[in-house]
């Protein structure tokens, strides 16, 4: 019996899965997760040494690298980085122009009762946008802002992961133009293994001279190219119900039994398992018409920090996180349908974007 027999099963809903929902799920366990840090509140919940928000972070990337990988193999080369970048930079640039020009200006008055300096004070808020406008962040404070708060000046820590699932997509898209990984799943399945090994032994690549964003992305890479392995099978044979039990229950015995490098090691089976999920468990009308996930994830830290800075830190915890939930939901709707829908449908005027069941339609949603 071949493993694709072995792993028949039905074929994934691309048209009718809660994808939205599950990546909506994760960016809120982000936001629980930095609740713990910003409003003073000790670390939160962690597992070998990794925070609540950075097994969400992980959940974004399998996911990521099995819609991202669909993506390239169904769309020309050009066409490709236009759609990734026009997904992840419009709402980026204005998230860190709302920051700079909205938040940080509120915060300096809340502060200081002054906005005296804000825009001549490095770092200033000019500085702030530029210096991080390709996704690489090198600044996080504007000013003499959020200096009273229990975290003080970073007005967003959620941003950096964007640089590497870019990188991410860039090697998809490097991946893509060879034959032999658009004609087979094994080429997927030895990068996810290269990268794995690459992170099992990251330490000696730092002693070689390598720095902290060679680690991150050593880090993170074996998550997206384990969802990317997982296109691959799920296209030929489909959802296992079964199966899918089976490796959501290697990928949990993974990560919590193996410290370090189990959760990448985990990253197939997560990606198989969570696939699955989706195609069972329903989501709102609302919540599939409206991808806002990517919105709650960018807003979802400079909230968290306005609100602290309005004796946040002083609340009763769970009516803190409800507060911020609620605020960054509604950023980041105002962020999907005046920036985000708009920018995708500039790109691809025949698509109409919705939810990712419609984005994993046309294959274009990160």
């Amino acid at each position: 019996m071949s493993v694709a027999t072995a792993l028949r099963g039905t074929p994934y809903p691309y048209r009718a899965n809660s994808l939205n929902l599950f990546r909506l799920i994760l960016a809120a366990l982000v936001l629980v997760a930095h609740a713990f840090y910003i409003a003073g509140r000790g670390e939160g919940p962690h597992l070998h040494g990794e925070n609540l928000g950075g097994w969400a972070v992980a959940g974004f990337f399998v996911l990521s690298g099995f819609l991202i990988t669909r993506s390239r193999l169904r769309t020309p080369p050009g066409e490709y980085l236009l759609h990734r970048i026009a997904r992840i930079f419009p709402g980026f640039v204005v998230c860190l122009v709302v920051t700079a020009f909205v938040f940080a200006p509120v915060a300096a008055l809340i502060e200081h009762g002054t906005l005296a300096g804000l825009l001549s004070t490095p770092l200033t808020p000019l500085q702030y946008i530029w210096g991080n406008i390709t996704l690489y962040i090198d600044h996080y404070s504007i000013g003499t802002t959020l200096q009273s708060v229990p975290y003080p000046g970073a007005w967003n820590g959620s941003l950096w992961t964007l640089f590497y699932e870019f990188c991410c997509y860039v090697l998809v898209w490097l991946l893509g133009g060879l034959a032999v990984f658009r004609r087979s799943p094994w080429l997927a399945g030895v990068a996810f293994v290269l990268s794995l090994l690459v992170w099992i032994g990251v330490e000696l690549a730092q002693r070689w001279g390598l720095d902290e964003s060679f680690f991150l992305l050593a880090k993170l890479a074996p998550f997206f190219l384990g969802g990317a392995f997982v296109f691959f099978i799920v296209e030929r044979a489909g959802i296992n119900a079964w199966v899918a039990i089976g490796a959501l229950a290697v990928a949990l015995a993974l990560i919590f039994l193996v410290p370090r490098w189990g959760g990448q090691a985990a990253a197939p089976f997560l990606a198989y398992g969570l696939l699955w999920l989706s195609s069972v468990i329903p989501q709102p009308r609302w919540i599939a018409r409206n991808d806002v996930s990517y919105g709650f994830y960018i807003y979802a830290w400079p909230v968290q920090q306005l609100v602290v800075l309005v004796a946040g830190a002083s609340m009763f915890f769970p009516l803190y996180i409800l507060i911020t939930v609620v605020l960054t939901f509604a950023l980041a709707y105002l962020s999907w349908i005046l920036v985000e829908r708009r920018a995708m449908r500039w790109v691809r005027p025949s698509a109409v974007p919705g939810s990712v069941a419609g984005a994993a339609r046309d294959a274009q949603r990160s």
